[in-house]
């Protein structure tokens, strides 16, 4: 197994980059399917146990560089706090004297939720700069969104080379799943390949 996980990781008093995938279906701001944010609160609840500070990544649509109100991420703390059962702060940006100060001011037992990444340009082009001003905010980088780790974006690629990183426990078992299934399966075996964007991997 070449790369790491929270259990090698020092996170007592650390604050802790999540890189997370919570793109979830909004109907007039209500949460309408929290799946996928259920299944990173282990991932939280850990670093938590451990003594760290969360600190949330995450895009969130398609707002193309730009700040639209209908995709901040502010609107999913009420089931966020639901889901980690503790206190979520949120900072209306992911760089910046904004995020800085939220950074510095989280309280152990506390989350803090970063605005949408993409609401900066740079994101989707993997801006080294964008990524460093990310990085200031934390001491270490935790990947828990295997559905985006495909993508060489800022909070995925370029942050990752600047602080010591590892997997979060959703990205650790998918990875483990992946490790089992391509590395040593049992056969016979057969692979089902899909998506929900299909058309733009065929021409139909």
């Amino acid at each position: 197994m070449g790369w790491k996980t929270l259990d090698d990781m020092d996170l007592n008093g650390k604050r802790v980059l999540v890189r997370v995938d919570i793109n979830v279906p909004l109907v007039d701001g209500v949460v309408t399917d929290s799946t996928r944010i259920r299944r990173i609160a282990p991932t939280v609840r850990d670093i938590l146990a451990a003594g760290g500070k969360p600190i949330l990544l995450a895009h969130f649509g398609r707002p193309g560089g730009e700040r639209r109100e209908n995709l901040s991420l502010v609107q999913l703390v009420p089931t966020l706090e639901r889901a980690f059962e503790t206190r979520v702060r949120f900072a209306a940006d992911c760089t910046g004297a904004a995020a800085k100060e939220a950074s510095g001011a989280l309280q152990s037992g506390e989350v803090l939720l970063l605005e949408n990444t993409r609401f900066h340009a740079g994101e989707t082009k993997n801006d080294p700069v964008l990524a460093a001003g990310m990085a200031e905010l934390g001491d270490i980088y935790c990947n828990d969104a295997f559905s985006a780790a495909h993508r060489a974006h800022s909070s995925t690629e370029a942050l990752a080379r600047l602080l010591p990183a590892c997997a979060g426990r959703l990205m650790q078992a998918e990875l483990k799943a992946l490790e089992s299934a391509l590395g040593a399966p049992q056969r016979p075996v057969t692979a089902v390949v899909g998506g929900a964007k299909v058309s733009t991997k065929l021409d139909c």
